[in-house]
């Protein structure tokens, strides 16, 4: 007797924002922002819909529709990393996918499960050398200790949502440093992810210095140059002079 045959199964898709879960129904429309289905902070600087995930043509988009903001879109590993403009979209196709963005000085980042993933990546694990590598851009034990001390709050995800992102007058104390010498490092750090194309890390007004440790919290979380095993670095003594960098 011959097999019946199966019809495929719906690859479903969840959105996890702070500890909550939200399925999506296969053929939806899934509204991220101010308002609508993830009503995600009541926060001026965000549009009031932003993000929109839909199944279009039998695969899962996200697509920014929004007017000014951006999103950071990696994969779990951070192996793949894409920015996504105002009018763009992108297919959702691993296992789980990290959206990372920042409005005003706030930064969020919310994952989607997909149960279907239509590309899996390879795991490599790199020799460790003692100087973490993004691109062509080496980082030093204090380089790496000013990015863990503007990105605490969120990778330590205390709270409901995710926290601001401390000022350098804040950071600078957590790493008992003086600002003057935390903000020269500031500046050498985002020096060296502006030369490799990271957008948004030439500050200048006190607005745009605000956005521009956003930014560069968003780059570094999703390219999982930091993450939580990293924080203990916050308590290691630095070899660096305090002038080298």
């Amino acid at each position: 007797m011959a097999a019946a045959d199966t019809a495929p199964t719906p690859t479903r898709v969840t959105v996890e924002f702070a500890g909550e879960y939200f399925p999506i129904e296969p053929g939806g429309r899934f509204l991220v922002g101010r308002e609508g289905d993830l009503a995600i902070d009541d926060n001026l600087f965000l549009h009031r819909h932003f993000l929109e995930i839909a199944e279009i043509g039998g695969l899962w988009w996200l697509a920014n529709i929004g007017s000014r903001l951006q999103a950071t879109v990696t994969d779990a590993s951070g192996g793949v990393q894409a920015w996504l403009a105002p009018g763009a979209r992108l297919p959702l196709v691993f296992a789980v996918t990290s959206v990372i963005f920042s409005a005003g000085p706030t930064t969020y980042e919310f994952t989607v499960h997909s149960t279907q993933p239509t590309f899996r990546g390879t795991h490599r694990d790199d020799e460790v050398t003692g100087e973490s590598t993004i691109g062509d851009v080496p980082l030093t034990l204090s380089q790496k200790q000013l990015l863990l001390a503007l990105a605490e709050p969120l990778l330590r995800r205390d709270g409901t949502g995710m926290s601001a992102i401390p000022s350098s007058t804040e950071a600078a104390a957590r790493l008992g440093w003086a600002v003057t010498r935390f903000n020269r490092k500031l500046d050498n750090v985002c020096e060296k992810f502006d030369r490799i194309g990271v957008p948004g890390m030439r500050g200048g007004a006190r607005g745009s210095a605000v956005n521009r440790r956003a930014r560069l919290v968003e780059h570094v979380i999703a390219s999982r140059l930091v993450d939580r095993a990293d924080l203990v670095l916050l308590d290691a003594v630095s070899a660096d002079a305090p002038d080298a960098d």
